[in-house]
């Protein structure tokens, strides 16, 4: 099973943080976001990756050919040119990385990795964490026989929240979970048959026409997270995610 990460957008709500490197490489605790979407997938097993890559892709294949040297310490023997790493962390993923255009969106991306891609897939966004149980979900997408899943969750509210008793403050909550309605969280799942509603056109969508067409045909179903989730959509977002690794709560490392 292959896991489709979307990672060719601008970030255009992350300013000047974007301008030279693609979003999926925003920095979050000293490793790319999308190293640790990698990181979720691969403790549940699935360590085959296909990236769709747009904006800037040249800076994610360097990263993923370096891997090796960004994740060891090393000794260059410059007359030789041998390098010996030391302290090896290998991450043991297999990731394909393909160039689906700049302007292309997210259904024209997805359709243009199908010879990639097997009988059933997940996809992904390149900026969003999460702990959701991803053996949970592909359980549940497997039983229920329907051509996709969703992960629906409640996003996290853009500011901070007051908890007060009796007019007293108690507590001052950072980034809580809304009461609003379920969104969309990305960790989807979707058997092949789904690529039939897509086209390689850059301006066919995903979400917006083939998704919602699957859905009038009963064939979308959501898998409810209630747990933990928040993507790096603007520099506060990014923000708040250090701040997390900092303060030792940043409960998407289910790998720790």
């Amino acid at each position: 099973m292959k896991v489709i990460i979307l990672a060719g957008g601008y970030g255009s709500r992350l300013g000047s943080l974007s301008e030279l490197i693609p979003k999926p490489m925003i920095d979050v605790g000293g490793r790319p976001i999308i190293w640790h979407i990698m990181k979720i997938y691969a403790h549940y097993g699935f360590n085959e990756f296909v990236v769709a890559l747009g904006y800037k892709g040249n800076v994610i294949k360097d990263y993923f050919y370096k891997l090796q040297n960004y994740n060891s310490d090393f000794t260059v023997d410059t007359e030789s040119g041998e390098i010996s790493y030391h302290n090896t962390i290998n991450d043991h993923w297999k990731v394909t990385l393909v160039d689906t255009g700049v302007e292309t969106l997210k259904g024209g991306r997805i359709k243009r990795l199908e010879k990639y891609l097997d009988d059933v897939n997940m996809v992904t966004y390149g900026d969003g964490v999460s702990d959701v149980n991803i053996g949970k979900l592909v359980d549940y997408h497997q039983k229920h026989g329907k051509l996709a899943t969703i992960t629906g969750v409640r996003p996290p509210s853009m500011f901070g929240e007051v908890i007060e008793k009796d007019g007293q403050v108690i507590s001052f909550e950072e980034k809580p979970q809304t009461s609003k309605g379920l969104i969309n969280g990305g960790f989807m799942v979707f058997n092949r048959e789904i690529l039939n509603y897509l086209t390689t056109d850059e301006n066919c969508d995903f979400e917006f026409g083939p998704l919602e067409k699957l859905a009038d045909e009963g064939q979308v179903m959501t898998f409810k997270h209630t747990g933990f989730w928040e993507c790096a959509d603007t520099v506060r977002d990014v923000q708040h995610l250090n701040k997390l690794i900092e303060t030792g709560k940043a409960k998407w490392k289910v790998w720790e």
